[in-house]
């Protein structure tokens, strides 16, 4: 179940100067994720269309959009600790 969590730290409005609050989401067994900006939504919607109208397949649809996601939770605990892993592996 995803449960939506307050972005407030140290009194500032985003992460950065000058950044808009932006909501996080908790994910069970992944972490606190944070939710794109509106464009990057606007992004996933339209990879999602053309997976949904079989321009192109689906699977490769998720994979850009995961893999998308992903480099923008660089700072993600939940990455760090996956990449930690992988290493130790």
């Amino acid at each position: 179940m995803v449960q939506r969590t307050s972005t407030a730290s140290n009194g500032r409005a985003g992460g950065r100067a000058g950044e808009p609050q932006r909501p996080h989401v908790s994910v069970p067994m992944i972490g606190t994720l944070t939710m794109p900006p509106p464009d990057r939504l606007v992004f996933y919607a339209v990879l999602g269309a053309l997976g949904a109208l079989e321009v192109i397949e689906w699977p490769i649809a998720l994979v850009v959009g995961v893999g998308h996601y992903l480099t923008e939770q660089r700072f993600s605990p939940a990455l760090r600790e996956a990449g930690q892993a992988a290493e130790a592996a």
